[in-house]
Order: structure tokens, then C-alpha cells, then sequence
């Protein structure tokens, strides 16, 4: 029996999308209300025939017609990368293009079968995100079978960065933890100067983040930045304390029921407080 969703003023979807797995969640603009966990469900893989067998599963057992659905992808389902507009741009065809080459050059394969998305600029560094076709299109299939609205498809490290925009401190470094992945945008000065993404070892300590941040700086040309802000499930131990002089990290408070699983955690980055 399909479990009804009678939608309301105020009210949304959001599912969130991983290789792994997959999570309905129904979110509120009203602070009373909690964010309510519908479903989950596994994957079978990055593919997008799997993503699409598992959110066929998912929608199958809810009533979501009507409804306003966000769905939020995981960093491993896009590709997302810096791009520095070329001088004198001042078409969107030329940012276009410096998002096509910078693409090619990062992943050594033209963009054909990628969609592209970014905020885009031509006086300074954007960052750029790619989604397969065939994943975007499995996406907007299930919203016509399911006839819900689909507002909005956005990777996970782009919904964070952008909710907790307004909180970036000057000289402060942005990451995201999620799956056991570390994303992290660094920034000179306010400026976008890459995105790394790596994955977190087992145990790994403050020691482990210090070498970390100090390995990537090298990497993009930068000095150690004054703070790392990081969001999601990350280490209790990375936060700072005293003695820690190499750089501060504040991790912004996680508010989602621990026992969630990581899908469901990843449908809720970005949602607005």
C-alpha cells in the first residue's frame, strides 16, 4: 500500500542519492516540525540503471505527486572543478568554453554527455559542476512517472557551500564529510582556487587533517589557510583546541538524528535552517 503524502504549504521533498543508497526525506519551513526520514532504500551503483531500479524502489512505496522534491547527489555521482574566466569575457559563450577546457584538462575527456551547471562569472574564479546525462535523465524520469516537481538537482559539496555561505570567514578553507569523504574548496583570500576531494583513512586524527591541508595547499600553490569550516558527520577530534596553533577548524554543528544513515543525511545538505 502506497504510503499517501498529502502535500502542504510549506512542505518539501528532498532525496538525497549516493552509489550506495537512497533516502526520502520530508522537510518544513515550520520550526515545530522535524525533518521526518520516509524511506531508504539500497543501491547497486554508481550507474544510473542502478540509481534508477533503487529510486523507482523508493518512490514506489509513497504517494509524491504534487509534491516539491529536491534531490541532492552525491560528490562521487558529478564532477566539480575551479575555472578562472578567460580576460575580456563577456559573453556566457566564453565562460562556457573556459569551463569545457578547464574540463577536459582536469579529466581528459571532452564534456560530451555531461551536463554543466556553475555560478557562473566573468571577473572571477566559479566553481563548475558536471552530472552525466543519463543520470540526469533518470531523474526526470521518475518525476513525470511520479508527477511530482522537481526543483532542483544539486550536488552535495554545492547545496553546503551555498547554505553556509553567509558563515565563510576570510582566510578560512570550506569542507564537507560525507561517506567518508572529505571535500574541500580552498579559497584565496574570497576567490574559489580549487576543490580536492580525498578520502578520510581510518582513525584519522587532527594530525591526519593538519597533513591533509598542508599536502593540498602545496598542491594549488597556496599557504595553509587560517581556518578550516567543515559540515557533516566529520571527527569530533578535528575540531580545535588548545596547543593547535597550524590552523583552526570549527565544525558547524550536525543536527541530523545519528542514527540516520548517510543518504539521509546527504538529502538534507543544504535545506534552509
Amino acid at each position: 500500500m502506497l504510503n499517501k503524502l498529502v502535500p502542504r504549504l510549506g512542505r518539501g521533498l528532498r532525496i538525497g542519492v549516493a552509489p550506495d543508497g537512497l533516502a526520502l526525506v520530508r522537510t518544513s519551513r515550520w520550526r515545530h516540525e522535524r525533518a521526518l526520514l520516509l524511506g531508504t532504500v539500497r543501491a547497486g551503483g554508481a550507474d544510473p540503471a542502478s540509481i534508477g531500479v533503487a529510486l523507482s524502489m523508493l518512490l514506489g512505496e509513497h504517494a509524491t505527486a504534487g509534491w516539491p522534491v529536491t534531490m541532492v547527489l552525491s560528490d562521487d555521482l558529478v564532477r566539480l572543478w575551479q575555472v578562472t574566466p578567460p580576460p575580456g569575457a563577456g559573453r556566457m559563450a566564453d565562460l562556457e568554453g573556459a569551463a569545457a577546457l578547464r574540463y577536459q584538462a582536469l579529466f581528459g575527456t571532452f564534456v560530451g554527455g555531461w551536463k554543466i551547471s556553475a555560478d557562473w562569472s566573468a571577473s572571477q574564479p566559479f566553481l563548475a559542476a558536471a552530472v552525466p546525462l543519463p543520470l540526469l535523465e533518470v531523474l526526470q524520469g521518475a518525476a513525470r512517472s511520479h508527477r511530482f516537481h522537481l526543483v532542483e538537482v544539486v550536488p552535495q559539496f554545492v547545496a553546503a557551500l551555498n547554505q553556509f555561505r553567509k558563515l565563510h570567514r576570510p582566510g578560512a578553507w570550506f569542507g564537507v564529510v560525507h561517506g567518508g569523504v572529505l571535500s574541500v574548496a580552498a579559497f584565496d583570500g574570497r576567490q574559489l582556487a580549487a576543490v580536492r576531494t580525498s578520502p578520510i583513512p581510518a582513525g584519522a586524527d587532527r594530525d591526519w587533517l593538519e597533513s591533509h591541508v598542508a599536502r593540498e595547499a602545496l598542491r594549488v600553490g597556496l599557504g595553509r589557510p587560517e581556518r578550516l569550516q567543515v559540515c557533516g558527520p566529520a571527527p569530533k577530534g578535528w575540531a580545535s583546541s588548545a596547543g593547535r596553533l597550524k590552523f583552526a577548524c570549527t565544525l558547524f554543528e550536525d543536527e541530523t538524528d545519528p542514527l540516520w544513515p548517510d543518504s539521509a543525511r546527504l538529502a538534507l545538505s543544504g535545506r534552509a535552517p
